[in-house]
């Protein structure tokens, strides 16, 4: 098997600027998100339901799950 020699990745400046940006950006919203869904302070007791950790990632990633419909079993085919 070849070897190949190892990647060297550098870290610049404005990679760390824009990791910056980007995360002041993410607390921005998770603090505008909070503050919406409970102006009060009153917690989860609005009634709403949150949705789990499974739907959360499939949003992010763009994943729409559509259930399949059961077909009804067969029996060795049309007899």
């Amino acid at each position: 098997m070849l070897r190949r020699k190892p990647t060297r990745l550098e870290l610049k400046m404005d990679d760390t600027e824009e990791f910056e940006s980007i995360k002041k950006e993410l607390e921005n919203r998770k603090r505008q998100r909070e503050e919406v869904s409970c102006p009060s302070g009153g917690g989860a007791s609005d009634g709403e339901p949150h949705p789990s950790r499974a739907d959360v990632i499939n949003e992010r990633i763009g994943f729409k799950p559509t259930p399949k419909m059961a077909a009804p079993p067969t029996f060795f085919g049309n007899l």
